[in-house]
């Protein structure tokens, strides 16, 4: 069994174990236009310093070998990886039995929506599928502004795996969604952000799509 003591802050979990340090990176584009193509880079977690606090856990040593291992095949580092998973628990999983959030592989996901009619997919998004989002956003975050709504938003595709890329210039924010969930996926959520931003917040949002992705633009 080991005891590892800790520092925890919002962004990693410090070990005083020996870790591999490392970064997960993606790119992708999506096409706005002829010319503007939009990109991202996914950083660890560590870049940005919070305030921390030393606490102490106790853990079995196959929990702790198990990690390590986990840690090294994904490139991060064990304190990245455990802050992931106690953030996804706290912020993500305990909700999910509350809010009705049920999982499924994604061959019969993409089966599902494949099946589906664009005018079926665009009534299901219009009605049921923007009410339960909002709901469900309302549930978990306790507020709908466009702040609360994004990180809501963000932090479904990153649990569902989705590669996400959140750009901001110049007070205009850009996400790139890469899911390969099917085009009636991308159709889906965008029927949903265009009434969610014109109902909720009185914006206007730009939506693009395809098969493989969809990407966002607003400005605050």
């Amino acid at each position: 069994m080991y005891i590892v003591k800790t520092r925890i802050n919002h962004g990693s979990i410090h070990c005083k174990t020996k870790c591999i340090d490392g970064i997960v990176n993606h790119a992708t584009s999506l096409s706005f236009s002829n010319r503007q193509k939009l990109g991202y880079t996914m950083k660890d977690a560590t870049d940005v310093k919070k305030k921390t606090t030393t606490i102490t856990f106790r853990f079995d040593t196959e929990l702790i070998d198990k990690l390590q291992k986990e840690a090294k095949h994904h490139q991060v580092t064990t304190n990245t990886l455990a802050t992931q998973a106690l953030k996804r628990f706290l912020e993500w999983d305990i909700y999910q039995p509350r809010v009705g959030l049920v999982s499924l592989n994604k061959p019969v996901f993409v089966k599902i929506f494949q099946n589906l009619k664009e005018k079926e997919v665009i009534e299901i998004a219009s009605t049921l599928g923007k009410d339960e989002m909002r709901d469900v956003v309302m549930f978990m975050k306790g507020e709908t502004d466009v702040n609360s709504f994004m990180t809501w938003f963000e932090m479904q595709m990153l649990n569902s795996s989705v590669h996400v890329s959140h750009m901001v210039d110049d007070g205009t924010h850009t996400f790139v969604m890469k899911h390969d969930l099917g085009k009636n996926w991308s159709l889906y959520n965008k029927i949903i952000l265009e009434l969610i931003f014109e109902e909720l917040f009185q914006k206007k949002v730009d939506v693009k799509y395809d098969k493989n992705m969809f990407a966002l633009r607003f400005s605050e």
